[in-house]
């Protein structure tokens, strides 16, 4: 009697396992797209396709299904494609490697080391395709996050899982000032995602923005411009999941992406070649539905918080257009570069009154908020004025208001310049703000 049970407990976990595989052939290569029949798979699933000229294996995601054709894109390299070649279902889809060691190292858009890391078999197999956390289990944000950055910590003052936008045009100091907030913020660890960036600017920015000292602390997921349109696509999705996994420990992550256009170009990509039709200047509908999925991973959640800066390439400097746009409805604020301040010489670039940090008023004290409005007021006075101020044709002692706002326009500026290598503390730029305002010319 228990030989007969042994047997049929053997027997139907032998049922259970599959004993034949389903192989799909290769049919048609179009622009970014194969095709794909005889595969029986799903959306996200990751296949592998054996190049027959050079015996190799490429990886593919499945990104949809024409009757019973599926379209898979390429996460690798497809040189040496032909048609019938095999595609292997993994019936899986894409995770990465999670350990702690994982600080002071660069990965690539798929997760895989791109320097000296060795995976072993302490880290832990993680799923990059997650939901955002739970609307009613997010903490309020009540904690401010210093970022050492006077014009930030003073005006545009970011609470600790809060979302930033910062909206530029091409080489405006992005770059620069991300460098220095991952240098001087005061979290546990930065995440940095550099999504179709320039492959020279890599390196330079991990040896020049970040630094030795910042590197310690920080993973960089790199997916440069030359990558696949889906290798950029997750590679925001990796740099997001990582900052998970950390936030998921307890710490304070900060997570820096530049930039989410290059995330949307990279959609639309995949978006057209699907077969989806353009909309507002050739984005798809896709695009708009992804950028909430993706932005609204990070934040405040049960376990430690996601501090996020994620940058728009504005087309033209023009701040309305629609991945500006829609960013900007997403986001907790935003922080905008002006190529004129830059032209300037004045850096950070910041137009502190086009910007604005949806939650400054409830973080800081009535005292650094009045300051911090009255050095808005102050601006925005001598703005209006300065026309008249140049030519020399504004007298002094016409308006109180104008006067003072003369004085101290020289004063503000120094506040809100500073050198990349200067760490502003966040006390003393609050008390600087503060005596700014305390001076007998504005009694």
């Amino acid at each position: 009697m228990t030989f007969a049970l042994t047997t049929a407990k053997y027997l139907n976990v032998v049922k259970q396992q599959p004993f034949t595989q389903t192989f799909g052939k290769v049919s048609e290569v179009v622009g970014l797209v194969i095709k794909v029949v005889g595969l029986a798979s799903f959306v996200g699933e990751i296949c592998e396709v054996h190049l027959t000229s050079n015996n190799k294996i490429a990886l593919t995601e499945v990104v949809g299904f024409v009757k019973n054709t599926v379209l898979l894109m390429p996460l690798d390299d497809l040189e040496g494609i032909s048609p019938g070649c095999l595609v292997v279902p993994t019936g899986r889809a894409l995770t990465i490697k999670v350990n702690p060691a994982l600080l002071g190292h660069t990965l690539d858009g798929l997760g895989r080391p791109m320097d000296d890391l060795e995976i072993t078999d302490d880290f832990t197999e993680y799923s990059v395709m997650r939901d955002a956390p739970d609307p009613f289990k997010r903490p309020p944000i009540r904690e401010t996050l210093p970022t050492g950055v006077r014009a930030i910590d003073g005006v545009l003052t970011v609470g600790n899982g809060q979302r930033m936008g910062i909206f530029a045009g091409s080489g405006v100091g992005k770059s620069t000032l991300l460098g220095m907030m991952a240098k001087y913020a005061e979290a546990d660890v930065i995440v940095i995602g550099l999504i179709g960036e320039r492959g020279r600017e890599v390196r330079e920015f991990i040896e020049k923005d970040l630094g030795p000292e910042g590197y310690k602390k920080a993973v960089v997921v790199c997916a440069t411009s030359d990558m696949p349109p889906l290798v950029r696509l997750k590679g925001a999705y990796v740099a997001t999941a990582i900052a998970e996994y950390f936030r998921d420990q307890g710490k304070k992550v900060v997570l820096m992406m530049d930039s989410v256009t290059r995330f949307a170009m990279a959609q639309r990509e995949i978006g057209l070649s699907t077969g989806e039709p353009p909309t507002t200047r050739g984005y798809t509908p896709s695009v708009f539905a992804m950028l909430p999925k993706l932005l609204e991973r990070s934040g405040p959640a049960e376990h430690g918080s996601i501090t996020a800066f994620y940058t728009v390439l504005v087309e033209g400097d023009d701040m309305n257009e629609p991945i500006a746009d829609a960013v900007r409805g997403i986001l907790d604020g935003h922080i905008i570069l002006s190529r004129k301040i830059a032209g300037q010489n004045h850096y950070p670039a910041i137009d502190v009154q086009s910007s604005l940090s949806r939650l400054m008023k409830s973080l800081v004290s009535p005292e650094h908020a009045t300051a911090a409005n009255k050095l808005r007021q102050s601006m925005a006075t001598y703005n209006e004025t300065k026309d008249l101020i140049e030519i020399g044709a504004y007298q002094i002692g016409t308006n109180q208001n104008v006067d003072q706002a003369i004085n101290l326009h020289q004063p503000i500026n120094q506040i809100l310049t500073q050198s990349v290598d200067e760490h502003a503390l966040f006390d003393n730029t609050v008390n600087q703000l503060k005596q700014l305002f305390q001076q007998p010319t504005m009694m």
